[in-house]
């Protein structure tokens, strides 16, 4: 098991493929799994490895909580996909059995160097038409923040106002609701749904602690793709 050298691009390009269908390392919400990864790696995925970067960009949002963060550290090998990492040597063996599968239809007889052919042709042909159809999906993410504000006498409902003013290319404000957190004092809670590829976690922490007089902290309740 395991993604390999995450500080290099083989060990990112499977951290990446890994996390295309799921939110963390292990289950739905951040945990020790995710903290041993994101320690495993010398920095942030490129651009192009959209979903390693989301995650990254996710995990990196918890550093002041890493130690309270739910789970058991493992051995980062133990994280990831069975069979990640395929050793250089039998990858070989598997492309000399590609070749010799190959040479079995390399004989003179004409007829077979025909049906060979006409095999081939159709493949590229299925594999042209298959790509057509495919469609470009957006990755998306659904996302639960606690907005807290500094004591019982903020306007909570200027504090919502706000935050639903914030606009970004990629950004879809949600339901809200106020929970009382004891002492009259009351937090927003509000969900969203961006554009993995478009707005992170920490732009949004950014642009709702930029209201300092009225707004302490912005924590995340829950992350999950769409």
């Amino acid at each position: 098991m395991g993604f390999g050298d995450l500080k290099k691009p083989a060990g990112l390009s499977a951290l990446n493929a890994y996390l295309a269908d799921r939110s963390f390392i292990e289950g739905y919400t951040v945990s020790q799994a995710d903290v041993v990864v994101f320690q495993a790696m010398s920095g942030a995925p490129s651009a192009d490895l959209c979903n390693a970067l989301r995650w990254y960009n996710q995990v990196k949002s918890y550093n002041s909580q890493f130690k309270s963060l739910p789970g058991v550290k493992k051995p980062v090998t133990e994280y990831g996909p069975a069979g990640a990492a395929k050793p250089a040597a039998a990858a070989a063996d598997d492309d000399d059995d590609d070749d010799s599968d190959v040479d079995l239809f390399g004989d003179d007889d004409d007829d077979d160097e025909a049906d060979l052919k006409a095999m081939q042709e159709q493949k590229k042909a299925a594999a042209a038409a298959a790509s057509k159809k495919k469609k470009v999906v957006i990755a998306k993410s659904t996302i639960i923040l606690d907005v807290k504000p500094w004591d019982d006498e903020t306007d909570m409902a200027e504090v919502e106002k706000l935050v639903r003013g914030i606009t970004m290319d990629g950004l879809r404000w949600n339901a809200s609701k106020l929970i009382p957190v004891g002492y009259g004092i009351k937090k927003l809670q509000i969900s969203c749904v961006v554009e993995d590829d478009k707005v992170g976690t920490d732009d949004l922490e950014e642009k709702i602690t930029a209201f300092e007089d009225m707004v302490q902290s912005m924590d995340i309740v829950a992350f999950n793709k769409v």
